[in-house]
C-alpha cells in the first residue's frame, strides 16, 4: 500500500458538482426508480460491503462497488462520475475510516439511506501485535484499555468518533480503532444483521426476502466461525507474522498473536531493529511463516523470510477479489486463510 492520497474536502465538493452536472441526480427516496426496474440501487464502498449487499439484497438490488477488483481500497481516488453515482443511489453501504475520499463524498451526497458498517458492531484498538491471551511482548507499544463487551454495542459511538479522527485510517495505531471487522466472522455476522435490518427499512416491500437472506448468510458465517474455532484450537504455535496488520480481530477471536512487520503499510521496509525483534519472537514462539497479501508486493515478506529463515505464504485481508485470490468470494477466501493458518501454526 502506497502512502495514502487523501482528497481534500474542497476537492470532493468540486467533484460532486462536476459529477452531478455530468450525471443528473435522481431521487434518493426509499424505493428505487425505474432505472433498474424495481431494483434498489446500492453503492458499496469496497468488497466486504459489496459481498454483504449482494448476498442480503439478492435479486432485489443492483450493487455497484466504488473499488474495482485489484485496486488497493485505502488508496482509492474517486472520479467525478463515481461521486455522482453515489448521489444517485438509493442505499449506500460503507465502512467509515477505511477510505477517507469515500467518507467525504458520502457525507455530501444527500443520500437518505447510508449505512456505516462500523456502527453495527464494536470497534476495538489493536496494535501491530495482538493476542487473544497475552497482550504484550517487551518493547511493544502499550495496548488500549480493556475492550468493550464483544457482542455489545456500549461505547460504539465513542469508538466510532475516535476512529474518525486523524488521517482516517489508523489500522489500530495508538489512539485509533481497528476497522478490519470483516476478518472476524462473528463481527461480520453482527454487521450482516444490521445491514439486513437497514435494507428492510429502506425497501419494506421486500423485507421478508432480506430477512431470509440475512439469516442464511449469518448461518454460513456461524459455520465459518466454528471451522476456525475447531481448526485453530490445537496448534504448535499461536504466533503468526504478517506484512499487513489487518488480522487483529481474527487473532483475538481465536486466541492467536499477530505480529505486524511495519504497521499500517504492507509494502514498507522493516527496520533492522524490527527484523531482529521478529527473529527473536519467531524463535521464542516457534513461528514458521511470514504472510503477505494479494493486493500488495511480497517484497517485504521475502526480505524478512530470507533474514530469519522463515517461509512465506498468503493471508488475504479480503479487501478485494481478483484472479489471484484463493477463492471466488468471502467465504471461500476465508476458508483458504484458515488452511494457510493451520499450516503455518502447526494445527494438530
Amino acid at each position: 500500500m502506497n502512502v495514502r492520497r487523501l482528497i481534500p474536502t474542497t476537492a470532493v465538493a468540486g467533484a460532486v458538482v462536476l459529477g452531478l452536472t455530468a450525471l443528473s441526480a435522481c431521487s434518493t427516496s426509499d424505493a428505487a426508480d425505474g432505472g433498474n426496474g424495481d431494483k434498489l440501487k446500492v453503492t458499496a464502498s469496497f468488497y466486504p460491503m459489496q459481498f454483504l449487499a449482494e448476498r442480503i439484497g439478492g435479486e432485489h438490488v443492483a450493487v455497484t462497488s466504488l473499488t474495482k477488483p485489484g485496486v488497493e481500497p485505502h488508496d482509492l481516488e474517486l472520479t467525478p462520475r463515481q461521486i455522482g453515482s453515489i448521489s444517485e443511489s438509493d442505499y449506500v453501504l460503507y465502512l467509515k475510516g477505511i477510505q477517507p475520499a469515500v467518507d467525504d463524498a458520502i457525507k455530501q451526497s444527500g443520500v437518505k439511506n447510508t449505512v456505516d458498517a462500523a456502527t453495527l458492531t464494536t470497534l476495538e484498538n489493536h496494535g501491530a501485535e495482538v493476542s487473544g491471551h497475552d497482550h504484550g511482548h517487551e518493547g511493544e507499544e502499550e495496548h488500549a484499555d480493556e475492550h468493550a463487551d464483544e457482542h455489545g454495542h456500549e461505547g460504539e459511538e465513542e469508538a466510532h468518533e475516535e476512529h474518525s479522527e486523524g488521517d482516517g485510517h489508523n489500522h489500530g495505531e495508538e489512539g485509533g480503532a481497528d476497522p478490519h471487522i470483516w476478518l472476524d466472522p462473528v463481527k461480520y455476522a453482527e454487521v450482516a444483521k444490521g445491514v439486513g435490518k437497514s435494507l428492510e427499512k429502506a425497501d419494506p416491500d421486500h423485507a421478508a426476502d432480506y430477512k431470509k437472506n440475512t439469516e442464511a448468510l449469518v448461518g454460513e458465517l456461524n459455520k465459518l466461525n466454528t471451522a476456525y474455532e475447531t481448526g485453530l484450537k490445537n496448534t504448535a504455535t499461536k504466533t503468526f507474522i504478517t506484512t499487513h496488520s489487518a488480522f487483529g480481530y481474527l487473532a483475538e477471536r481465536y486466541g492467536l498473536t499477530q505480529q505486524g512487520i511495519a504497521g499500517i503499510d504492507p509494502e514498507a521496509e522493516p527496520t533492522p531493529a524490527r527484523i531482529q525483534e521478529l527473529h527473536t519472537i519467531a524463535e521464542k514462539e516457534k513461528a514458521t511463516t511470514v504472510f503477505f497479501e494479494t493486493l500488495a508486493s511480497d517484497r517485504t515478506a521475502k526480505t524478512l523470510a530470507k533474514d530469519t529463515g522463515l517461509k512465506t505464504d498468503v493471508l488475504d485481508p479480503l479487501e478485494g477479489i481478483t484472479k489471484k485470490s484463493q477463492g471466488a468470494d468471502y467465504i471461500e477466501v476465508m476458508e483458504s486463510n484458515l488452511t494457510a493458518l493451520q499450516k503455518a501454526l502447526g494445527a494438530k
